[in-house]
């Protein structure tokens, strides 16, 4: 069975590998994934890629970038905040849009906690995984002190454990 090819062929190079390098990394994880495979889907040829990415690890940062830009930014942020208009309200909406993602037929899981899985200690790429896990702490943090909860940085970390939690196992 041969991978899809983008439908956006006349597209710039480098998003068509990065739309592609997206749609596969989400699924598969990024060491999962193969350079040819990337190529495939994009349409693109391999000079094309060390032309616009230094590495595969570029790549996949760049990825984590658009993936924190695109789901937790423009995706969870939004979608709580159109579920909820108080802080606590927004605390619990999360599982609301959460449960909502996990009965969606694309879940594929957190792309973050599964390629900090799967990446090697002390890489760009797991660390870049680990700076978005804080990132959402940080916005759940926001929110607990906005609700004026007496310790929000520890009620933002443990409130973080059950949204990864809930992940991992939907």
């Amino acid at each position: 069975m041969g991978i899809a090819k983008l439908t956006n062929a006349n597209g710039n190079v480098r998003e068509r590998l990065m739309e592609a390098a997206y749609a596969l990394f989400s699924v598969r994880g990024v060491f999962q994934v193969g350079i040819d495979t990337i190529l495939e889907k994009s349409g693109c040829a391999k000079a094309s890629l060390y032309n616009n990415f230094d590495s595969k690890e570029a790549l996949a940062l760049e990825f984590l970038e658009q993936r924190e830009a695109r789901w937790t930014r423009g995706w969870l942020e939004d979608e709580v905040r159109r579920r909820a208009r108080t802080p606590r309200a927004r605390l619990l909406a999360i599982f609301d849009a959460f449960d909502s993602w996990f009965q969606r037929k694309d879940f594929e899981g957190c792309a973050f906690i599964n390629v900090l899985l799967e990446s090697p200690s002390g890489s760009a790429v797991r660390r870049a995984c680990a700076e978005h896990l804080a990132n959402i702490r940080s916005i759940v943090c926001e929110w607990a002190r906005e609700e004026g909860l007496a310790e929000p940085e520890k009620f933002a970390q443990v409130w973080h454990m059950l949204m990864k939690g809930s992940i991992v196992t939907a």
